[in-house]
């Protein structure tokens, strides 16, 4: 994660870096920083589950144009929790907002946020999977079973998020 925290702090302008230099403005501009990584990184995580998503809609067309309209409910089920999933994952607030600095995030939770965030990257791998399990299964016995595995791993990206949402409701507990 550090590397996108460099990449982003890499490419402030001249401007910034002397602004940097001034008594407190450091804690602004790092806190701006990380604000404009974690942007960065919940537009990564989005994209890259939307792709799945669009995949799932592809594979619900087939699925009809083959006649196997009985599975495509459970399908729409995976797809109606990566949609929320995603959604979710887009409004997210962004490490060290308003809201976070009134709950004052501490690094070793951030650090935490930051390793949830890698296992969400991560889990795309699986979902994906998933949904190619559905597709390869399309007219076979095994189809049942790979809609509800598909189903199971975009639960299981839900609930990965909610734990990182503890983090930061746990902080927020812990501040008041």
């Amino acid at each position: 994660m550090s590397d996108l925290f460099d990449r982003v702090t890499g490419a402030q302008d001249i401007f910034k870096k002397i602004l940097s230099k001034v008594p407190g403005f450091s804690g602004y501009i790092e806190r701006s920083n990380r604000r404009a990584a974690d942007k960065l990184l919940r537009g990564v995580i989005a994209d890259r589950y939307e792709e799945v998503w669009n995949y799932i809609s592809r594979i619900q067309s087939d699925l009809v144009n083959q006649g196997a309209i009985e599975f495509v409910d459970d399908l729409e089920s995976a797809a109606i929790k990566l949609r929320q999933f995603i959604d979710r994952v887009r409004t997210a607030t962004y490490g060290y907002s308003s809201l976070f600095e009134a709950v004052k995030i501490n690094e070793a939770e951030l650090a935490q946020l930051y390793q949830y965030d890698l296992d969400l990257l991560n889990m795309v791998d699986e979902v994906r999977s998933a949904a190619e399990n559905v597709e390869a299964s399309i007219g076979s016995d095994g189809l049942k079973a790979a809609v509800r595995n598909l189903v199971s791993q975009a639960q299981a990206a839900i609930n990965a998020f909610n734990r990182r949402s503890q983090v930061i409701m746990g902080s927020a507990t812990d501040s008041q």
